[in-house]
């Protein structure tokens, strides 16, 4: 038994898609930050290297025009800074393109992990996190210590590929002293998109380690157990006992609300003793006659207590009666096949009317009321 009860309890079972929508609607998502470096330092360097020449071109005219000044300029304050204003939106306009481009990158990182999430809830504060103590166990657990040690292996990493190109590099470094400005900004460039290269190669290998590894373990902190797969079940579904409560009380509901219109129904057609249905036509709302009420065995009984008891009209009809509670539902209008058979009963009941009023005589009650093949479910089947 306590076997079973702890394997019950083993989150084994894959989340489900409700789990999954819960986690993202509270922001826990598959992210790698790795990626998101790499993604923004690719996108940096490949940029710097379309763009460089029209970059150094803009930078270059910002700084001549910003070094050429005459007397008038260098003695009015107020054409001075108007001058700075011009120059710094030229150096902005200049490097706009760049700072775009990173900001896309920044935004579209998400994308390949994970996707982009606005959670609001994650964003509300939970005062439970301002413990301490829980603030000191959650930077000691297991899972931040191994995020801390990736960390420190990544950028352990990316410093020794960067001393390596730095101490490989020296004397080109030194070199770029001795060439003209020209020609050290184009070596430069070179070897700064060089060393982007690296890192972002050495990042790209940071990555395709990491990505799997949190997808894995979001999809692992996300697995169920038994348990949990059925409450979720339940509140998804509903729990089968109050489901089975609300429909007896809705079918109770009904059957009060179709006993209290039997008073009012013209006539009761009856079996007369297993079927009661009681039938109401309203001229000029409806085309038909229509159905209020109908019920077998105590249900017929009671329906048949109520027409008594509120001088509503009963015709034993039972062909018509086992037709109409088969193939007619409470408050539709009768259908066409039976109309001959239920203007019968109408006209009984309004000579009937007219009787009681002293307007006429008694009428005599229509036996054998027939109704079409097929339609009385109990009537004998010819044998071919």
């Amino acid at each position: 038994m306590a076997d079973s009860e702890q394997s019950a309890q083993e989150r084994n079972l894959p989340p489900s898609a409700k789990r999954l929508e819960d986690a993202r609607r509270e922001g826990q998502v598959p992210r790698s930050r790795y990626l998101a470096h790499l993604l923004v330092l690719g996108g940096a360097g490949g940029l710097f290297f379309a763009l460089a020449a029209p970059m150094l071109a803009a930078g270059r005219s910002v700084v001549t025009r910003g070094l050429s000044f005459d007397a008038t300029l260098a003695t009015d304050a107020s054409r001075m800074t108007q001058r700075l204003a011009e120059l710094a939106a030229a150096g902005l306009l200049a490097v706009l393109p760049f700072i775009a481009a990173m900001l896309l990158a920044a935004l579209a990182a998400p994308l390949a992990v994970g996707g982009w999430n606005f959670a609001p809830q994650a964003a509300a504060p939970k005062f439970e996190r301002l413990s301490p103590i829980k603030g000191l166990g959650r930077m000691f657990s297991l899972p931040a210590l191994m995020e801390l040690a990736k960390v420190m292996l990544v950028a352990l990493l990316l410093g020794l590929v960067g001393a390596w190109y730095v101490t490989s590099h020296l004397d080109r470094f030194a070199g770029l002293a001795g060439e003209s400005l020209p020609e050290a900004l184009a070596h430069f460039g070179w070897l700064a998109l060089t060393a982007f290269a690296l890192l972002a190669a050495t990042l790209a290998v940071a990555s395709a380690i990491d990505v799997p590894f949190q997808l894995f373990h979001h999809h692992k902190q996300l697995k169920m157990t038994l348990q949990e797969a059925r409450q979720e079940e339940k509140e998804t579904q509903g729990d089968p006992h109050i489901k089975a409560r609300i429909r007896s009380a809705q079918r109770e509901m009904a059957r009060k609300r179709m006993m209290a219109a039997v008073p009012k129904a013209d006539v009761v057609v009856t079996n007369p003793t297993h079927f009661a249905v009681a039938l109401k036509y309203v001229e000029g709302r409806s085309r038909a006659p229509l159905v209020v009420a109908k019920g077998a065995d105590a249900v017929a009984e009671r329906i048949k207590e109520l027409a008594r008891e509120n001088e509503v009209p009963q015709l034993e009809a039972p062909p018509l009666a086992r037709a109409l509670y088969r193939h007619v539902e409470i408050g539709a209008e009768i259908p066409a096949a039976l109309y001959t058979a239920v203007a019968q009963v109408l006209a009984y009941v309004y000579q009937l009317k007219r009787y009681a009023a002293g307007a006429a005589p008694r009428p005599v009650e229509p036996r054998d009321i027939e109704v079409p093949d097929g339609m009385d479910p109990w009537a004998p089947r010819a044998v071919a």
